[in-house]
C-alpha cells in the first residue's frame, strides 16, 4: 500500500511540475508573445492560406460562436455517414461492420462533444480508418475547440473594454500545433516503447495460460491513446479502455496517462491568471479547485483501501483493499486516484471498472461529474467554474448592498439570467432523463422493443439506479465513463444520451462566452476601495460554498436513492 501511495504522490508532483510552466507558456502563446514554438508559424500560415482564413480578423462573441458551431456541425455530419459505412472503406483488416444509425448518432455526437461515451467496443465497433480519421481527429479538434473558447473569455477580461474576443481559428489552430500535437508525440512514444501497439496489422493470435488460442486486436493504438488523455477525451482504442493490458501495459504507462489527462486542465487555470495579468486570481481558482479534488480523492482512496464489508463478513482477507474490478498491476490506490482525476476532468478513461468500485467511491465519482468545475476538460473547466464565479459575485454584491462587479465590469440582469439558466441546465438534464429511464424500466419492462427495458440492468435495486444516474451524469459532463453493468447499446440509450451530450456540451460553452462578450463591451470601472476583490481567500471560500450548496440542493435526493442507499444497505 505504501508503494502505491508513493506512486500517486509522485504522479501528482510530476503533474504540478509540468503544469505550472505550461500555464505560463499557454498564456504567452495565446497572447501572441514570443515563445519557442514560433518556428511553427509557417505551418500555421500555410493552413490559414489553404483554408482561406484571416487569423487576425477580430471577432465579437457572436461571430466567435458562429465559427465554432459551424465547424462542429460539419464534423457531426461528416462523421455520422463515415461511421455508418465504415465496412465499405479501407483500413479494416478485421472486417468490422458499419455502425447502425442510432449508434453512429450517439458516437459522433459523443466524440465531437469531447465526451467519448462508447456504446460499442473499440475492437469490433470501429475500423482503423474511423479510429484514426474520425475518433483521433476529433480527439484533437474537440479539445482545441474547448481551449479556444476559454481563451476568448481570457481575452474579454484582459482588454478591459472591447468587442473583440480574438479569432477562433487562430486560437484553435495554435491549440493543436503548439500544445496538443507535440505533447501527444512524446506521450505516444513512451507508450509505444512500453508495449502499446502502433502498427496497422490485424488481429494476432497467442496461446493463453489455459492453453486456449486467443485472437487479440492490435492496430495503431498508441497514437490515439496519447491524445485521448491529453485532450481529456477518454475514448479507448480497446473496449476495456486503459484497463486493457495493451492500452496501459505497466505502472509507467499508467503514470504517463494520468499525468497527461490532468496537466492541461491545471495549466489552463494558471494560464488564465497569467493571461489577464492577475496571477493571484489564477492561484485562488486553482486552490479552490484543488481543495475540491482532494475532498473527492481522499474519501475514494480510503473507501477502496477499506475493502468490501460484505466480503469481510465472509471471513475473506482484503489486505490490499477492494480488488473487484481492479487491475493487479495497479491496485486499488492507483485506481481510486485515477477514478477521481478522470471524473473531475472530462476525460472519462478508466484503468479499473467504476461499476465495481465501492458505493461511496461511486458517490464521489458521480459528484465530481455533477459539479463539473474542478479543473474539468481542456478549456471547458474554467468556463464551468466561471458560471459559479458569476453567481458568487452576484450573491456577494447583494450581501454588501452594491451593484455586483467582476473584473471591472458591472453584472446586470442579462448576464445573471444566462448564468442561472446554465446552472439549472445540468440538474435538469440529469434528473429528467434519469427519471424517464427509471419510469420506462419500472412501468414498461416488457415493452416490445428490440432490447426490452427489463434487460437493461445487470444490477437491480440501488446500484441499478446508480447505473442509470451515472450514464446521464457522465453524458452531461461530457465525461464518457460508465457503470458498465448498464446495457446501453440500444436505441433508447443511444438517442437519449446523445441529446444530453449535445446540450451538455454546447450550451455551457455558449453561455460563458456570451457573458464574457457582454461584460467586455461595457465600460471598464477602475478598482476602488469599494470594489469586491475576487482574488482573495474570502471570495474563494464564497465561491466554494456556492458550488457546494447549489450541487447539494440539486443532487442530494438522487445520490441518496443510489450510492448512499447502497452503502448503508451493505452495512446491515
Amino acid at each position: 500500500m505504501n508503494t502505491e501511495l508513493l506512486g500517486i504522490i509522485a504522479s501528482f508532483a510530476i503533474t504540478m511540475l509540468i503544469a505550472i510552466p505550461l500555464g505560463k507558456y499557454l498564456a504567452k502563446m495565446y497572447a501572441g508573445e514570443k515563445t519557442w514554438t514560433d518556428f511553427l508559424k509557417p505551418l500555421e500560415n500555410g493552413l490559414y492560406k489553404l483554408s482561406g482564413i484571416n487569423p487576425d480578423e477580430p471577432m465579437n462573441w457572436k461571430q466567435f460562436l458562429k465559427a465554432m458551431m459551424t465547424i462542429n456541425i460539419l464534423w457531426l455530419v461528416y462523421g455520422f455517414f463515415v461511421l455508418m459505412h465504415q465496412d465499405k472503406l479501407p483500413l479494416n483488416p478485421d472486417g468490422n461492420a458499419g455502425q447502425s444509425a442510432d449508434t453512429a448518432f450517439n458516437t459522433i455526437i459523443s466524440f465531437v462533444a469531447n465526451c467519448n461515451l462508447q456504446h460499442y467496443s473499440g475492437e469490433s465497433g470501429a475500423t482503423y480508418l474511423t479510429q484514426h480519421f474520425i475518433f483521433m481527429f476529433l480527439h484533437f479538434v474537440s479539445a482545441a475547440t474547448g481551449m479556444a473558447c476559454a481563451v476568448a473569455i481570457f481575452k474579454a477580461f484582459r482588454d478591459k473594454t472591447t468587442t473583440d474576443l480574438g479569432n477562433f481559428w487562430n486560437f484553435f489552430v495554435k491549440s493543436i500545433t503548439r500544445v496538443l500535437l507535440p505533447l501527444s508525440i512524446v506521450i505516444a512514444l513512451i507508450l509505444t516503447f512500453n508495449g502499446t501497439p502502433s502498427s496497422y496489422a490485424g488481429k494476432d493470435k497467442f496461446i493463453s495460460l489455459q492453453g486456449d488460442t486467443v485472437n487479440v486486436s492490435r492496430g495503431p493504438a498508441a497514437q490515439m491513446i496519447a491524445i485521448k488523455h491529453l485532450g481529456t477525451n477518454g475514448g479507448g482504442w480497446f473496449g476495456a479502455n486503459s484497463a486493457h493490458p495493451l492500452e496501459n501495459p505497466n505502472y509507467l504507462t499508467n503514470m504517463t496517462e494520468i499525468i497527461a489527462q490532468f496537466v492541461i486542465p491545471v495549466a489552463m487555470i494558471l494560464a488564465f491568471g497569467y493571461f489577464i495579468r492577475k496571477k493571484k486570481l489564477g492561484w485562488v481558482i486553482f486552490s479552490v479547485m484543488m481543495v475540491g479534488v482532494f475532498m473527492l480523492m481522499i474519501p475514494s482512496i480510503t473507501s477502496e483501501l477499506g475493502g468490501n464489508p460484505l466480503i469481510a463478513k465472509m471471513g475473506i482477507s482484503q489486505a490490499t483493499g477492494a480488488m473487484e474490478g481492479k487491475e493487479v498491476r495497479f491496485g486499488p490506490t492507483a485506481t481510486a486516484y485515477w477514478s477521481t482525476l478522470t471524473t473531475v476532468t472530462s476525460t472519462g478513461s478508466v484503468n479499473g471498472m467504476h461499476d465495481s468500485t465501492m458505493a461511496l467511491t461511486g458517490l464521489w465519482e458521480l459528484l465530481a461529474m455533477m459539479i463539473n468545475a474542478f479543473f474539468g476538460g481542456c478549456g471547458v473547466g474554467i468556463m464551468n467554474y466561471f458560471i459559479y464565479l458569476i453567481i458568487a459575485v452576484f450573491i456577494s454584491g447583494l450581501m454588501v448592498g452594491r451593484t455586483p462587479e467582476f473584473l471591472g465590469h458591472k453584472l446586470e440582469a442579462r448576464e445573471v439570467k444566462i448564468a442561472a439558466l446554465i446552472t439549472l441546465l445540468s440538474p435538469f438534464l440529469i434528473m429528467s432523463f434519469t427519471a424517464l429511464s427509471s419510469y420506462v424500466f419500472m412501468a414498461h419492462p416488457g415493452i416490445d422493443w428490440a432490447v426490452k427495458p427489463s434487460t437493461w440492468l445487470n444490477n437491480p435495486g440501488y446500484h441499478g439506479f446508480s447505473e442509470m444516474l451515472y450514464e446521464y451524469s457522465s453524458s452531461n459532463a461530457n465525461n464518457g465513463s460508465g457503470f458498465e453493468g448498464l446495457g446501453d447499446g440500444n436505441i433508447f440509450w443511444n438517442v437519449t444520451t446523445g441529446i444530453v451530450i449535445l446540450l451538455g456540451r454546447f450550451l455551457p460553452i455558449i453561455g460563458p462566452v456570451a457573458i464574457a462578450g457582454l461584460l467586455a463591451q461595457k465600460k471598464f470601472i477602475p478598482e476602488s476601495t469599494g470594489t469586491l476583490k475576487t482574488d482573495t481567500l474570502t471570495f474563494g471560500v464564497m465561491t466554494f460554498a456556492v458550488i457546494m450548496i447549489l450541487n447539494a440542493l440539486s443532487y442530494f435526493p438522487a445520490l441518496a436513492l443510489g450510492p448512499l442507499a447502497e452503502h448503508f444497505s451493505m452495512l446491515k
